[in-house]
């Protein structure tokens, strides 16, 4: 942070609807920033797709080193299924920014805003309030691009250390507790495979270990099987679920469905220094350029991106004008506005523009 308090903010808009609902995120940050006195400097960089496309490289050198030298990282939405490396596997910047700067814990909030249709229907889905906390550096994501495939077979590796999970688990016992000071439950479960594969019953001992030092925090245990079948008969019950990265990206994607889909989920991807912030949803190269993309996984993500900047530099003002993002979402939702991911009629330019007038 400068010492005229503005957060440098590198600004990666990405591919297909990526700097569409970027725009609109980087609007609501200037007119909370005016109102909570506090100063963005955003620097705009590229990645993605198209940049591979005209250089060869899913991001140049100059992205990584403002990335290096930013506060924060704001990411649109990257990579276009018709854009492909060799090995046939897609441009994914937003997993090389994990790699490259060590962001082991993927944040991805799941809660239902009113006004939103969930496929969990009654009374009890207005309690979905939940996050899911996905290692995002090893698990199986670990042989990307290093799998090995013969005319017979093909092998990829798991790979899961004590210096990431003792990590991770850290974090997420820290966020049950900052969580629990919120008025939330303040519960951590793991979810694992450890009665079927040695690497998870490791995974799961070193929770056991974590889970000591937190007594404040209620410690919970569950396979990823029954754990998915809870999540969609009774999603309230849980508080924090923290998990190996392959059953992150899948249960991520099943709390997000339950929220009113991708459109609605923010997510960040946290390590000891850096971290990124970006909507759960991808590029939607369907929709791109009609102004039907929906804004608010994206302006959600920049509110979890000033609740770190605020701890992370002790300006609390920063968490109050995150926690005014919020609001200000839930009051437009509240209030009838209907995206056309939910089949209604309200395309980016009118959620941009009803969240601004309420905040």
């Amino acid at each position: 942070m400068s010492a005229n308090n503005a957060f440098h903010i590198a600004v990666l808009a990405g591919d297909g609807i990526g700097p569409e609902v970027m725009a609109p995120a980087l609007e609501v940050l200037r007119k909370v920033g005016e109102k909570a006195g506090l100063g963005f400097r955003f620097t705009e960089a590229p990645a993605g797709a198209n940049n591979y496309l005209a250089t060869g490289k899913s991001m140049p050198d100059t992205t990584i080193k403002l990335c290096e030298e930013a506060d924060a990282i704001l990411l649109g939405a990257c990579g276009l299924p018709s854009v492909r490396y060799p090995d046939n596997t897609e441009i994914m910047p937003q997993v090389e920014l994990r790699f490259h700067f060590d962001l082991y814990a993927g944040v991805r909030p799941a809660r239902l805003i009113p006004g939103v249709p969930s496929p969990i229907v009654g009374a009890d889905a207005r309690g979905i309030d939940l996050v899911v906390i996905r290692e995002s550096t090893e698990g199986l994501f670990a042989s990307m691009g290093k799998g090995i495939v013969t005319h017979e077979d093909a092998r990829e590796t798991l790979v899961i250390t004590r210096k990431t999970s003792e990590r991770l688990f850290e974090f997420s016992f820290r966020l049950a507790e900052r969580r629990k000071s919120r008025g939330k439950p303040g519960a951590l479960t793991c979810v694992d495979k450890a009665n079927v594969f040695k690497a998870f019953a490791f995974f799961r001992d070193m929770f056991d270990e974590a889970a000591k030092h937190h007594p404040a925090v209620k410690a919970d245990r569950l396979y990823v099987d029954a754990c998915s079948a809870m999540l969609v008969k009774r999603p309230w019950d849980f508080d924090v679920m923290v998990m190996e990265n392959m059953f992150g990206d899948i249960l991520s994607d099943l709390t997000a469905g339950l929220i009113g889909g991708m459109g609605m989920a923010p997510s960040a991807d946290i390590g000891d220094r850096y971290a990124v912030f970006q909507p759960c949803h991808g590029t939607a190269p369907d929709i791109m350029g009609q102004g039907k993309a929906n804004p608010t996984g994206m302006i959600l993500s920049a509110a979890m991106m000033l609740d770190w900047l605020a701890d992370k530099h002790g300006v609390e003002s920063a968490a109050e004008a995150g926690e005014q993002i919020e609001r200000a979402v839930d009051q437009v939702y509240a209030g009838g506005i209907e995206p056309m991911e939910f089949g209604g009629s309200n395309g980016t330019a009118d959620i941009a523009k009803a969240v601004l007038a309420a905040l």
